[in-house]
């Protein structure tokens, strides 16, 4: 439902050098202070993603996003690195927007996805010529971009708006030059609109096929009846794996897709498997024999962590491979020669890669207090990763896969940022919740710090909330830091990264338990000694603007709190949300069976207890957690004669898009704060 993490995480920042004047003996230099991450620094902040290592690894592409501070967008251009890192240099230019790069087999050629003028195309480049062809002229963008084996084609997925209306009407001709009124929207499904996306036309995500060198008219290959995910080739090029759920009920049946293979040449499409659970991401091993996957088996919970499966082509043999992980693995993939499996997993806020033979244990591969994400993997075992930690907002990284102390960083696009400015040191935190279950957070202290002096400190909590914080760079935090506070974030129960029964501490039960871990957070923040009692304040996003306002309903330890794109009626948001099936599944009855069970767990129903100021803010287009819910709160505490403030940001869905609207909301929770700082 919610925003997994804080908008500020995404893009890795670095810093504005600074020097010493030379002019004066250095004895007679007056001392200089040192430079903080203040808020300039978020405009010049970049990110590197979407690594891809060419098959033969030598070259690696990558996506580099900034700020075009012109139109207030992100923009997005494909670089290319070789693997000893020399030659970084620009691909596409700054005309258009460009993404999801992938590799042809041969290594010398590059498909992806590029925008302009609000069209998004397939184009092909080759690198060493600068030859580009656009290849499609569709009307969605198109994704999950994979080459066939022989390199002939493209394989790709695009919603297909259906044809028919359930309601058709027919009126009147409209006079030559009039201008109606836009149509109404007929519905007949629970979802009709995406945060993100607006309102969206009844469609179905639908699996092409397409010539790599002429492009033409794609060729549909999936049935346009049921939406297809996670379309992936056969070794020979005559099969196609998709995963879909294939059901009339398949609004109602959440994560119980199967895995199907299509015949190419007949259409035929052929379940896999069967079960009541999620089967997904199929993975086909390069003899063609074996096929991994994850999912899991239905269990009522209100979050499942997939297990990685194994599986013949044919669908028989089926098992566990690999289960009990601390979170779902992602990435999946096979190793050249096919003895194993690569993939991603999160643990204890880090990302580590890890590999499972086909006769054997699975086991850790890296270690380190690190984030791994964007895992790419060339035939010769040479990876290509964005590696981020506390103070490393997002390096491209490459490592043999058998020897993975040899990393090597090739791209750091925020060096220039980070140059010389002090940054707040992290310290991790491992503490008893009320009931004795261990919970892990960090403390980030003042770049400042002064261990003689006492700090306010801001508890920001996670959303989800079914994800997890980490070591990863956050300018958010450092930031905070540079503005002399501490930062508390934790892990509470219902985090991913430690287990499906630490996942399941909230299920039926949110917010609840996660409360006791939080404050308990708060308190061995506390213990440290330099945290100041009377400064303390509160905020989240999503989630985490749930439990703010839970929070503010159940203490009054804190001077001020910002309950940012929060849930207050759990009744109401069922019904309003663009994830309704989801959110009815996190109650045991419906709203109109037991509205009680809805009333008890809302922040609504403990707002005549709140005594500390409570700033609301949320974009006015959010589709996931509906400003009305941001509005109900808001009017309640202004009926009770709280202090209170709305802050309303316009054009903006669940997480904001826009560079200067994501830095508002940092100098709004900083002015709201300083406001009460005691």
């Amino acid at each position: 439902m919610f925003t997994p993490k804080p908008f500020l995480t995404v893009f890795l920042v670095l810093s504005l050098a600074f020097s010493l004047s030379g002019l004066a003996p250095a004895q007679e230099a007056p001392a200089t202070a040192p430079r903080r991450l203040d808020k300039g620094t978020f405009m010049e902040m970049e990110s590197v993603t979407n690594p891809a290592i060419s098959p033969d690894g030598r070259q690696i592409v990558f996506t580099r996003t900034f700020v075009d501070k012109m139109t207030d967008r992100y923009r997005s251009t494909l670089w290319i690195v070789e693997r000893d890192g020399s030659r970084v240099r620009e691909l596409t230019g700054q005309t258009y927007s460009a993404r999801q790069p992938v590799w042809a087999p041969d290594s010398k050629r590059l498909a992806f996805v590029a925008e302009r003028d609000g069209s998004a195309q397939i184009h092909v480049l080759t690198p060493e010529t600068g030859d580009l062809v656009q290849l499609t002229r569709v009307e969605q963008e198109p994704s999950d971009l994979r080459w066939s084996p022989d390199g002939k084609q493209l394989l790709f997925s695009m919603l297909v708006p259906d044809p028919d209306s359930p309601l058709p009407i027919k009126l009147p001709e409209a006079p030559k030059g009039a201008q109606w009124a836009k149509p109404a929207l007929v519905i007949d499904r629970m979802v009709w609109a995406v945060d993100g996306q607006g309102q969206i036309p009844r469609a179905k995500r639908q699996v092409f096929v397409l010539d790599a060198r002429l492009g033409g008219t794609p060729q549909r290959i999936t049935d346009g009846k049921y939406s297809y995910d996670d379309p992936e080739w056969s070794p020979d090029g005559r099969q196609v794996y998709v995963s879909a759920i294939r059901r009339d009920d398949w609004e109602f049946a959440r994560g119980d897709s199967e895995i199907y293979v299509i015949n190419l040449a007949t259409r035929e499409l052929r379940a896999l498997t069967d079960r009541r659970g999620r089967d997904a991401q199929p993975k086909v091993s390069p003899d063609g024999k074996r096929i991994a996957y994850v999912g899991y088996d239905h269990q009522k919970l209100t979050y499942h962590i997939s297990n990685l499966y194994l599986m013949n082509a044919d669908g028989r043999e089926s098992k566990l491979w690999v289960g009990d992980l601390p979170s779902s693995p992602t990435q999946v993939t096979w190793a050249r020669d096919g003895s194993g499996v690569y993939f991603l997993v999160e643990e204890r806020g880090t990302a580590q890669l890890y590999f499972a033979p086909v006769n054997g244990k699975a086991r850790r591969i890296t270690e380190g207090t690190h984030v791994l994400s964007s895992f790419s993997l060339a035939d010769n075992g040479q990876v290509a990763a964005i590696r981020s930690s506390f103070k490393e907002p997002g390096s491209l990284v490459t490592f043999p896969v058998a020897r993975p102390g040899e990393l090597q960083v090739l791209v750091d696009v925020n060096a220039d940022v980070l140059a010389g400015l002090v940054l707040g040191e992290a310290e991790e935190l491992r503490f008893r919740s009320s009931d004795g279950l261990e919970i892990q957070g960090w403390l980030i202290k003042p770049a400042d710090f002064d261990p003689a002096k006492k700090y306010p400190m801001v508890l920001w909590i996670h959303g989800g909330p079914w994800s997890m914080y980490s070591v990863a760079f956050n300018w958010a935090f450092q930031n905070f830091a540079a503005e002399g506070y501490a930062v508390l974030y934790t892990n509470p129960r219902g985090s991913t990264g430690y287990g499906q029964a630490f996942v399941n501490g909230i299920q039926y039960a949110y917010p609840g338990k996660d409360y006791d871990d939080l404050m308990a957070g708060v308190d061995a923040a506390l213990a440290k000694g330099f945290i100041d009692e009377r400064n303390l304040f509160v905020c989240g996003g999503s989630g985490g603007g749930v439990l703010t306002a839970w929070i503010v309903g159940h203490t009054d330890r804190f001077a001020a709190a910002a309950s940012m794109r929060p849930v207050v009626n759990w009744h109401s948001f069922v019904g309003t949300t663009d994830g309704p099936v989801t959110w009815y599944d996190q109650f045991e009855k419906y709203p109109w069976e037991d509205p009680q069970a809805f009333a008890v767990r809302s922040p609504l129903s403990y707002v005549a207890r709140v005594t500390t100021p409570t700033m609301l803010l949320t974009g006015e287009a959010d589709l996931r957690t509906p400003i009305g819910q941001t509005e109900e709160y808001y009017r309640a505490l202004k009926m009770l004669g709280k202090p209170t403030l709305l802050v309303r940001v316009p054009d903006e869905f669940h997480g904001f898009r826009r560079p200067s609207h994501q830095l508002a909301q940092q100098l709004y929770l900083q002015a709201w704060f300083g406001k009460y700082r005691r």
